[in-house]
């Protein structure tokens, strides 16, 4: 091996052909390669401080921008340096092994421009629905749906440039969707439906990630998780992932109590037949008692506290009354704070609370020998009679 050679520049600066040496090819190949590494490692080092630079700003963008950019210049590097070493290889070898080069280049950058479209709409996504960094965060339901509409009109777009650019004629695979569109939606109509679900859910709404739903028609009921474009994850207060598909949504009737405006306490409370006299003084008392209560709704919901019924041992009022939380834990603790002072505005009364009763009545001997028998009594009254 002639290392001597290595000593020419004007060798070394010459693009490499079938008549260069091997020594001159090699280390113009490993300089590339080299440098190829040597300007990604600068790259990133670039790349961090301007992500340090860029959470020191007020604006929330630059960061997203700076992380979207991060892993495609990275791929841009390398698929720029690569392609220049194996060009060489191929014009000092013509191994067919390096003829489309060029092509797989074309392709790779037009893969990297999608990634990085991709990761700038995910990163807006997490930006717009981030409390910390929006005033006025969006809906994570509506920011998913507007995402991965976004995402999907990036991939199809990059498959078609792609195909333009590996020879297919684009209108041509149009052209084909169109006539195998069809049987495509005959053979996955229950695909379909789940799709056209989905995009239901994020149009009408009924409910968004985070909430509590459930369906009076069917066992379903829990804590939505995720919204994809079949099916729905719903985590069930015993921590089981539900798997939802979403064209069910479009058939079943749903409740969403997340979006409820108070939570309604409704008690019937016995006491004794011999406290009657006490119940118009017990009432009025809990009646008041709940619209001076800091937790009880009374101005824009109906508070009812009255007699309502003679029971089997015990005559009933009932409270009719809304809570202000809908908090399903704070709720319980109103209820139980509430009807705690029920309990001791009875007792104020003197009043107590009815538990159930038999009277029993017992006959003596003495009683029966009194009592005439039924044909002697009937006879008596027939005498009577006459």
């Amino acid at each position: 091996m002639n290392w001597e050679a290595l000593l020419n520049w004007n060798l070394l600066l010459q693009w490499p052909g079938p008549d260069t040496q091997t020594i001159i090819w090699l280390t113009q190949v490993f300089v590339v390669v080299f440098c190829t590494v040597s300007l990604n490692f600068m790259m990133m080092r670039v790349l961090d401080i301007l992500t340090v630079l860029g959470k020191k700003t007020a604006s929330t963008w630059d960061d997203v921008l700076i992380e979207a950019l991060r892993l495609p210049l990275r791929l841009v590097t390398w698929v720029v340096g690569l392609s220049v070493a194996a060009e060489m290889l191929y014009d000092v070898s013509e191994s067919a092994l390096f003829e489309h080069v060029g092509m797989v280049r074309r392709v790779a950058f037009i893969a990297i421009i999608a990634m990085f479209f991709n990761r700038l709409i995910s990163g807006v996504e997490h930006n717009l629905t981030d409390p910390g960094r929006m005033k006025k965060p969006m809906d994570t339901t509506t920011a998913a749906a507007v995402s991965k509409l976004l995402r999907v009109s990036v991939i199809i777009t990059s498959v078609l440039i792609i195909l333009q650019a590996l020879g297919y004629s684009v209108s041509g695979v149009l052209a084909f969707g169109g006539i195998g569109g069809m049987a495509v939606a005959f053979a996955a109509k229950d695909l379909l439906a789940n799709f056209f679900g989905g995009m239901m859910i994020y149009m009408d709404k009924p409910f968004k990630v985070g909430e509590w739903v459930r369906s009076p028609d069917r066992t379903i009921e829990g804590t939505v998780e995720h919204i994809g474009w079949r099916l729905t994850r719903i985590r069930t207060f015993d921590q089981r992932p539900l798997y939802i598909p979403n064209s069910l949504f479009t058939t079943i009737v749903l409740e969403n109590p997340a979006r409820m405006f108070n939570r309604r306490i409704n008690e019937k409370i016995g006491i004794r037949y011999q406290d009657w006299r006490k119940m118009p003084a017990i009432v009025a008392e809990v009646r008041q008692m709940l619209i001076d209560h800091d937790d009880i709704e009374t101005d824009a919901r109906t508070l009812i506290v009255n007699f309502d019924t003679y029971g089997a041992s015990h005559i009933e009022f009932f409270i009719y009354t809304f809570t202000k939380t809908t908090n399903w834990v704070r709720f319980h603790e109103i209820k139980q704070d509430v009807l705690m002072k029920i309990m001791e505005i009875v007792e104020q009364h003197g009043a107590e609370f009815a538990f159930p009763t038999r009277t029993l009545h017992m006959v003596s001997d003495d009683d029966q020998q009194d009592t005439p028998s039924a044909p002697a009594a009937e006879e008596a009254q027939h005498a009577h009679r006459g």
